[in-house]
């Protein structure tokens, strides 16, 4: 079995999107830890219906939307590190965190280190809106002090070549590509799955690294 894990600079930046399309990519399996709001499409469903692949069920399923702590607490729960360990799959697994990687769990423990308790290689996904050097710089850093492996960053909206450029070369990182920001894969944007599945793929296929992805996998070892 491969693992990798997608991880982000922020909330809200696209990157369960990015997961779609990875695991659309590989063939993997997609797995939420925690998810922390109920309202609307969890990220599982998201990702099983943009990728057609399948999501395995949440370690924690949470009312709140808010950090996983905070989630959890409000439902008297306290999230237990040692109840989420990496499944194991055939094939390729695919694990999304929330938010960023200093998100709590817990009032003890952070996603990132969970992270680091698995080992697995790790893609950030970084927005290109301003601020992004900073954000994206600090979280690399969080994530070498770690000892998170680091497969490289994968952006996420409008083309700022010389921001990416900027980042991977102060953070000695593989730019694995820039994913545009697709409004049609919405829920209901789409006429259909299967045109929402073929925009996916499209812009994966023309956009994304998945090269440096793979041979990552194959290799083991990452920077």
């Amino acid at each position: 079995m491969s693992r990798l894990i997608v991880t982000g600079t922020d909330t809200g930046i696209g990157k369960t999107i990015f997961s779609a399309g990875l695991v659309q990519a590989l063939g993997a399996t997609y797995w939420k830890p925690v998810q922390s709001g109920l309202e609307e499409e969890t990220d599982s469903q998201i990702v099983s219906r943009l990728s057609g692949r399948p999501a395995l069920p949440e370690g924690y399923l949470l009312q709140l939307p808010a950090s996983p702590h905070l989630s959890a607490e409000a439902e008297g729960v306290e999230i237990d590190p040692d109840a989420l360990p990496l499944p194991e799959v055939d094939g390729v697994l695919v694990a999304e965190g929330a938010g960023g990687l200093m998100v709590p769990l817990n009032r003890k423990v952070l996603y990132l280190d969970l992270f680091a308790r698995w080992g697995a290689p790790v893609i950030l996904c970084a927005r290109t809106q301003l601020g992004t050097i900073n954000h994206t710089l600090l979280s690399l850093k969080a994530l070498r002090d770690a000892g998170c492996p680091v497969v490289g960053v994968a952006f996420i909206g409008d083309a700022e070549p010389m921001v990416e450029e900027t980042i991977c070369q102060f953070g000695q990182v593989a730019h694995l590509g820039r994913l545009p920001i697709l409004p049609e894969l919405r829920a209901g944007a789409a006429r259909s799955i299967d045109r929402a599945r073929t925009v996916l793929q499209e812009a994966f296929a023309q956009h994304i690294n998945l090269d440096l992805i793979q041979e990552a996998l194959a290799q083991g070892e990452i920077a």
